[in-house]
């Protein structure tokens, strides 16, 4: 049996996805800039028709792919797997961690991982080697909210609804 070991197109270098500007990829693109954190594809779909841009889901789905192909935005998943997107910052590929239940994230030093995947390429014979590395977590907000709410009783369930033996 013949494998095709053809990249997938999600992890082709940006030098083989050239980016075409048309009218409804730049207002996506200026939509990201305009965000702060990570949004989903409905979510920057949702702004940019509350900004009176006629656009399709699948349009933005399609930008929001072949920027990521193009080196522009950065990718990360949240919890259900859904690929969450943000404008890249033009001193290139960064690293982040993200809140698992509020969405913050953080951009993290990560040279070390950086040197990693250099090593391990260069040790098994590979080049032009790509990378994925996700950090997720629950940021100290969340952690405080989850203690107060473990420390809070629960609220009086009082008596409507509920039958006595006897009745």
């Amino acid at each position: 049996m013949t494998r095709d070991l053809r990249p997938h197109p999600d992890t082709q270098p940006a030098a083989s996805a050239p980016w075409r500007p048309t009218r409804q990829r730049t207002a996506v693109l200026n939509a990201l800039h305009g965000r702060t954190g990570f949004t989903s594809a409905q979510e920057l779909h949702e702004a940019l028709e509350a900004d009176g841009v006629t656009i399709g889901l699948t349009t933005v789905y399609r930008t929001l792919h072949a920027l990521d192909r193009s080196g522009r935005v950065d990718v990360v998943r949240d919890r259900t797997g859904e690929r969450l997107y943000r404008h890249r910052p033009t001193d290139g590929h960064r690293h982040y961690i993200v809140c698992r239940d509020c969405g913050l994230s953080a951009a993290v030093e990560a040279e070390a991982v950086e040197r990693w995947a250099d090593e391990v390429a260069e040790t098994m014979g590979f080049a032009e080697v790509e990378h994925t590395v996700e950090l997720s977590g629950v940021c100290g907000p969340c952690r405080t909210e989850h203690r107060r709410a473990a420390a809070e009783p629960p609220p009086p369930r009082g008596d409507r609804g509920a039958r006595r033996a006897d009745s």
